[in-house]
């Protein structure tokens, strides 16, 4: 699969000929995604449109949009559901014929059968679009941790869908508008947040959730799905919990191998993708292809692991060293997202993902493992925190004082930074704390860099709403992965992949976002799942016959690449250029002379801006390439003056 789009409208479509063209023009926009082919169909209220990349029935018979027999039910859809054969087994006996093998008309079936509640059935991956032309309604849906998106459009009578948003924006008469606090939110997080997109009146479905409108233009927005809430979980003997996990882990990579085009794995040097690896080689009967990523810089490069996994599974092993032009690679990632995103692993991820669709077009990754089984060291920071609470909160604003004046914050021994950071929050909520870990421009900081056009238009704290995700009695750890689990993770790390990947027609697998191993994860106490700085313990401990030791006793390290460097070495021109231009001044959004200080401190050694100026970079560019336009958008000069 690959990418939808359309339209719905009260009034009806108008010329069939214009609305046909108009379509396709949407498809065409993430035609990139889809190199085999687009189709349109529209019956004159509702319209729909498919770029395609086969993966399931590769044939034409699996073309989209489908329908179905008599013609009463539309489809078009994006992603794989990984039980279809189940279903169709199951619809089959009921007295459902199919005239394809696609997991596509098993929806549309499952959809006659059950109505909306073949939503709860499905076990994928999905954004969809479904016209019911008898009921005369239209049906939006998307899968239940949010990897694949769907944004939509509604004004006047007319809703427009897609999974890109580039693809709302070529229908015509589509005006291309910041939405201001939705930029407020990305200085936060470096990522928009659902429902926000940084156009106005562009929304993002939130996932698990499905928005039904009907022949009146009445519509309900529904959440279909919830995982487990941290309060229900129970403790279990270990023993159990380990081989319980193994075998829910095992089923859900098996599942994902159901493809009938060739499939393979990134391989990092992480437990994660490597416990993907390793039981991908015990299901598939010939090497399974893993495709893994280097840099000259050793503080980035993780290829010696990888290679200890190839090595005991006898993996097909590919190595690419990278060597990234970071002044071409950016406009080009602007353009593709669509909107402002400065995650600075969507460099390596690109990089990977073009040179791994040169040889499979499927790829299984190890997304989610962090967030379902405690992975990441902000965790720990959590944990302890909390245990910091019970000292008086006096001595603990006096420790917060003293780890803001520490010195440490450019220095390359993580753990002095992790304990600078520590104490600088000591004094704050759980909220806070977690917040610390996660923002990138604080409160503060955005107040001094904004100008004051812009401040006036901003009165919602990045943070706001974080509140809900910490509310309860379980430990701090299982709050902030709860958190991440509904604003990190689909907003940042699966929209990563799913644009990165989708760039170059490569289909993103994630067994640990499996909804049934997720909600066994979810079933865990924080306190069996971490064992006070060791992270993911539990599936360390399971895995501890599959993995090398030497992969499971290192410290956990992110995809990233040297963004320091490179702002101070190949993109120094670039920043200055771009971020203190004529055109950047005259938006009225930040003061030169803040922005100024930022590349200053950071050049001269002072501070580490790196990720604060990455995300103005990102953001500026944002501006020149889907803003200022006055026709459509192109991936313009990089050396911007």
């Amino acid at each position: 699969m690959c990418g939808i789009a359309g339209i719905w409208s009260l009034a009806g479509l108008g010329d069939p000929g214009t609305v046909k063209r108009s379509l396709a023009d949407m498809a065409a926009t993430i035609a990139h995604r889809g190199p085999d082919g687009q189709g349109v169909w529209t019956d004159g209220q509702v319209g729909l449109a498919h770029a395609r990349l086969a993966v399931i029935d590769v044939s034409d018979a699996g073309a989209q949009p489908m329908a179905d027999t008599d013609g009463t039910v539309h489809l078009s859809y994006n992603g794989e559901i990984y039980n279809f054969r189940e279903l169709r087994a199951e619809l089959t006996k009921l007295g459902h014929r199919f005239r394809t093998a696609s997991d596509t008309e098993v929806i549309i079936e499952g959809y006659k059968r059950w109505g909306t509640d073949v939503l709860a059935r499905l076990r994928g991956m999905f954004a969809l679009a479904l016209w019911d032309s008898r009921a005369r309604k239209l049906l939006l849906a998307r899968d239940r941790l949010g990897q694949k998106p769907l944004y939509y459009r509604e004004g006047d009578g007319v809703l427009l869908f897609a999974s890109e948003i580039k693809a709302i924006l070529a229908w015509p008469g589509i005006e291309r508008i910041p939405d201001m606090a939705a930029i407020g939110q990305f200085l936060t997080f470096q990522y928009v947040p659902t429902p926000l997109t940084a156009f106005d009146g562009v929304r993002m479905l939130p996932p698990a959730t499905a928005l039904i409108i009907d022949v009146e233009g009445t519509s309900e927005m529904t959440r279909y799905w919830s995982l487990p809430h941290p309060e229900t979980a129970r403790k279990r003997p270990l023993a159990d919990l380990e081989e319980e996990l193994r075998q829910r882990f095992d089923d859900a990579v098996k599942v994902r191998l159901v493809s009938d085009v060739p499939v393979g794995a990134f391989l990092s040097g992480g437990i994660d993708s490597a416990s993907v690896v390793a039981s991908m080689a015990a299901a598939s009967a010939r090497p399974v292809k893993t495709f893994t990523i280097g840099f000259d810089d050793a503080a980035f490069d993780e290829r010696d692991y990888a290679r200890l996994v190839a090595e005991r599974y006898g993996t097909e092993h590919h190595e690419m060293v990278v060597r990234p032009d970071a002044v071409d690679i950016l406009p080009k990632l602007v353009w593709h997202y669509g909107q402002p995103f400065a995650d600075s692993s969507a460099v390596p991820t690109y990089y990977l993902s073009q040179f791994t669709r040169e040889h499979v077009t499927v790829a299984l990754n190890g997304d989610g493992g962090d967030e379902a089984f405690l992975g990441y060291p902000r965790y720990v920071g959590a944990q302890l925190g909390s245990r910091i609470d019970m000292i008086p909160a006096g001595l603990r604003r006096g420790l917060g004082a003293l780890g803001r004046r520490m010195p440490g914050e450019t220095s390359n021994v993580r753990l002095l930074r992790y304990f600078r950071r520590f104490l600088s929050v000591a004094g704050g909520s759980d909220v806070d704390r977690y917040g610390d870990w996660i923002t990138f421009f604080s409160e503060q900081q955005k107040d001094d860099l904004y100008a004051g056009a812009f401040r006036e238009q901003l009165e919602c704290p990045g943070l706001a709403g974080f509140d809900r995700w910490f509310a309860g009695t379980t430990p701090a750890a299982a709050r902030a992965a709860w958190a991440d689990i509904h604003s990190y993770l689909p907003d940042d790390l699966l929209v990563k992949v799913d644009v990165a990947t989708m760039a170059h027609g490569l289909e993103a697998r994630s067994p640990f976002l499996d909804h049934e191993l997720m909600e066994f994860a979810a079933s865990i106490p924080a306190a069996q799942k971490m064992k006070l700085w060791r992270t993911k313990a539990l599936l360390k401990s399971a895995m501890v016959d599959r993995l090398p030791a030497a992969l499971l006793n290192r410290p956990k390290m992110g995809f990233g690449v040297p963004i320091d460097r490179w702002l101070r070495n190949e993109l120094r021109d670039m920043c200055y250029d771009t971020l203190l231009s004529s055109t950047a001044r005259d938006r009225g959004i930040f003061r030169p002379e803040a922005v100024g200080k930022l590349l200053d401190d950071h050049n001269s050694g002072q501070h580490a801006n790196q990720y604060r100026i990455w995300a103005l970079l990102c953001l500026e560019l944002w501006f020149l390439i889907w803003i200022d336009p006055p026709s459509s958008p192109r991936v313009p000069n990089p050396h911007v003056r």
